[in-house]
């Protein structure tokens, strides 16, 4: 029985998600969960008698903006006595003790494996009992509520937790554990519900997608995941976000190749192209097998797209390394690119290393990095003038109501460019035919053929 049947006033709760998609997937667990008891999603927080902020704790950076957040929400308890501030996620999980000593204006404090029971513990919480973050071990299951937040027709969907890799810069291990993969049948069962729903692409995300599967006894992995996805009706864009350079076999990349519901877009974290950073970085490629994989995959999908991140200012690295990268990032002409300064963080191997670089090196060598990778964009988009290209709708523009915004399939929702429209009848949700009239830095400028939506 939910509140309307009561006659008590709806709870509102105003969400909000830092971090990565994987986190966003969390957030949408814990909407669900609040919103089957009751709780209704406002986008107002001042309006809002729970606020929750699930943060992310994996680099200095996205720390500052969890702790930034959590002290705006405990602000607005000056105006609203009532309000419960509820932090969850990676921050949380990471630094557990530290925030409920150095927060004691937040209500709640819920870690990466308990996050699910976030309704359960606002109304049963006592005052002294407000930290719940033990070992993770949650998997989630297409049987937990969720509230798709991207968008009607676009979904992402995370098929493992954890990760089995071990770089000596990175905390998500320590956090979330190591790699535990979802059932095919779970996934399949998932997807199958939100294309009921209207959704027609589905973004699959893991910390290492390629290693989907390894930790189970039975023969699932990435391969005999995606034979069963595009056999799902109604589902006509399939994409591979976070795939390990290394893990990319040749039995996945033809079946990538030939498949038409897999878009041909992978993101490959390279991090770095100096053999000698990358050793350091314990990571498990040279840039020569770098650049043998890459071409491999551009040879035999000429038009695929590839997106990578890469790190700059990592320890000891020198001038000549970071010229290494900056010519790799050149040579291999990437689609899309993001670009990281390192973030030296406790509790990792990269943490305790000397020779730390200082911070203005890094900012002036993550703007190289971007002005070579703009220069890069523009000529790879000056390309697709001319062409008609089908285009994922997605409706207004997010920079102006004049236009709308829609997105190739070699677009990535929310970290790569649109396209936006100038002109023609569309049709939010759907695919259609969009002639491409301009291009610029990292979006593109089209209009719509009339009667073109594929259904």
């Amino acid at each position: 029985m939910d509140a309307r049947q009561t006659g008590q006033l709806q709870r509102k709760v105003h969400l909000i998600s830092l971090g990565c998609a994987r986190n966003r997937v969390d957030s949408e667990v814990m909407l669900g969960t609040m919103m089957g008891r009751g709780w209704v999603s406002t986008d107002e927080p001042s309006q809002a008698d729970a606020i929750v902020v699930n943060t992310c704790g994996f680099i200095a950076s996205a720390k500052e903006e969890s702790i930034d957040t959590i002290l705006q929400a405990a602000e607005m308890k000056k105006t609203n006595p009532g309000l419960k501030v509820v932090v969850a996620g990676c921050l949380t999980q990471r630094y557990k003790s530290q925030l409920v000593k150095g927060l004691p204006e937040v209500d709640l404090f819920v870690g990466t494996d308990e996050f699910t029971r976030i309704g359960d513990l606002l109304e049963a919480r006592t005052s002294d009992d407000k930290l719940f973050a033990k070992r993770t071990h949650y998997l989630y299951n297409e049987e937990m509520p969720r509230v798709n937040t991207l968008a009607k027709h676009s979904a992402y969907v995370k098929v493992a937790e954890g990760c089995q890799h071990n770089c000596s810069f990175c905390i998500i291990p320590a956090i979330r554990g190591r790699l535990r993969s979802r059932p095919v049948s779970s996934v399949i069962s998932e997807v199958t519900n939100l294309v009921a729903n209207g959704v027609v692409e589905i973004n699959l995300i893991a910390q290492d997608l390629a290693a989907y599967g390894r930790d189970r006894a039975d023969e699932a992995d990435l391969f005999q995941l995606l034979k069963a996805l595009v056999q799902i009706e109604g589902l006509k864009w399939v994409r591979c976000l976070y795939v390990y350079p290394e893990n990319i076999s040749d039995e996945f990349l033809e079946f990538f190749a030939t498949e038409e519901k897999i878009v041909k877009y992978l993101d490959i974290p390279v991090q770095h192209a100096s053999d000698r950073i990358l050793s350091k970085m314990n990571r498990q490629v040279n840039q020569q097998q770098l650049r043998e994989i890459i071409g491999k995959v551009k040879a035999r999908v000429p038009d695929v797209a590839i997106r990578t991140s890469v790190m700059v200012g990592f320890p000891g690295e020198t001038e000549e390394d970071f010229e290494e990268l900056n010519e790799f990032v050149h040579d291999m002409a990437f689609t899309h690119l993001g670009c990281f300064t390192y973030s030296m963080e406790e509790g990792t191997v990269a943490g305790r290393m000397a020779d730390q670089i200082d911070d203005d090196v890094k900012k002036e060598r993550q703007a190289i990095i971007m002005e070579t990778q703009r220069d890069v964009s523009r000529d790879n988009l000056k390309k697709l003038v001319g062409k008609t290209l089908p285009v994922l709708i997605e409706g207004l523009s997010d920079e102006t109501d004049l236009l709308y915004q829609g997105r190739l399939s070699t677009q990535a929702p929310e970290v790569d460019g649109v396209v936006l429209i100038n002109e023609g009848a569309i049709v939010p949700g759907t695919i259609q035919m969009v002639t491409i009239s301009e291009s610029h830095d990292y979006d593109l400028v089209g209009s719509i053929e009339e009667m073109t939506s594929i259904h």
